[in-house]
């Protein structure tokens, strides 16, 4: 083992702190880890080192509750993380809370580098491809009892288009998983409900982030990212639900959405829920013209203030998965 200095490296500058849970055996990363002790930090394992059952064994054996990695391979470690994620999400010695972070860290950095690559020639089949495996490893995990309490703690409340777009993927396939949504359909749900707002990186940044209220040409630049969306998910093999997920997830109920104004039985259910959970999130959260609300209020507005707007009983369920109550 070898000592670094404690004066050039200190904590949360030039390391941060991850579980030994996620040293999986018989895995290999491209990252060194490092244990702290007294006010050093030492070697443990080295960069494109194989992790072995021993290597986590002697880290629980001696009661550490932390490893460091060196912030300037975190984007190593991510990837580590998420060539893992089924692995780590399906591993039931690893707590929830845990997994929930993991959960939503992975999924936070992902569409956050969808969001700030611009995308000029629209979303790539590599990246679609890690989307798809990704919602389909999430889901799993969502599926389980407590797990979206977990990930809900987690939830940031200033608005950024990537972190808002997994949010509203967790909220609409909560839901969703409640009506008995079968694994193949509900992973295209919620790879639409994840690229729901994909357009947006074809909206200038002055009109996405600008303070006020938007003028009547910049309303109507805003609202085009809908269709911007799904130009950017064509030629590739997402399926019509996906893009319809793209286009449609402005529509209401009472037809004063965009950019179609279809009504009721015309917007299918899952476009629903995203219309649904778009809105709530949108509500929670710090925006540049409004400070977010108490989920209480948001959830109030919807019912008192929108009415008509959204499906009453996807709004029924949505209460109770937020509380964690039983659907009945």
């Amino acid at each position: 083992m070898s000592r670094e200095s404690s004066q050039s490296h200190e904590p949360g500058r030039y390391f941060f702190p991850v579980s030994p849970l996620m040293l999986f055996p018989q895995t290999k990363g491209e990252f060194a880890v490092y244990l702290k002790q007294a006010e050093a930090f030492v070697l443990y394992t080295r960069a494109e080192e194989v992790f072995t059952h021993e290597t986590r064994q002697r880290l629980f054996d001696s009661g550490v509750q932390q490893v460091y990695i060196l912030q300037k391979q975190k984007e190593l470690y991510d990837r580590y993380l998420e060539d893992n994620l089924g692995r780590i999400l399906g591993n039931s010695a690893i707590p929830s809370t845990e997994r929930a972070k993991v959960f939503y860290g992975v999924s936070v950095d992902m569409i956050k580098e969808v969001f700030d690559s611009r995308l000029p020639d629209g979303l790539s089949r590599k990246l679609y491809d890690r989307l798809r495996r990704f919602v389909a490893q999430g889901l799993k995990f969502l599926g389980e009892e407590g797990s979206l309490k977990n990930v809900a703690k987690l939830i940031s409340h200033d608005y950024y288009t990537y972190s808002h777009s997994v949010q509203v993927f967790v909220y609409a396939c909560s839901v969703l998983q409640t009506f008995g949504y079968q694994d193949e359909d509900l992973v295209k749900i919620g790879v639409g409900a994840l690229l729901h707002d994909i357009g947006k990186t074809r909206i200038p940044h002055a009109i996405l982030n600008k303070p006020g209220r938007l003028t009547r040409r910049e309303w109507e630049i805003m609202k085009s990212h809908t269709v911007q969306g799904a130009a950017l998910c064509a030629g590739l093999p997402v399926g019509q639900q996906v893009i319809n997920c793209v286009l449609f997830h402005h529509e209401r109920v009472d037809g004063k959405g965009y950019p179609s104004g279809m009504t009721g039985e015309q917007i299918t259910f899952p476009i629903k829920a995203i219309s649904l959970a778009d809105c709530y999130d949108a509500l929670i959260s710090d925006r540049a013209y409004a400070k977010g609300m108490s989920p209480f209020a948001a959830l109030n507005l919807i019912r008192e203030e929108m009415t008509g707007a959204f499906d009453m009983e996807l709004y029924r369920r949505l209460v109770l998965v937020l509380s964690g109550a039983d659907i009945v």
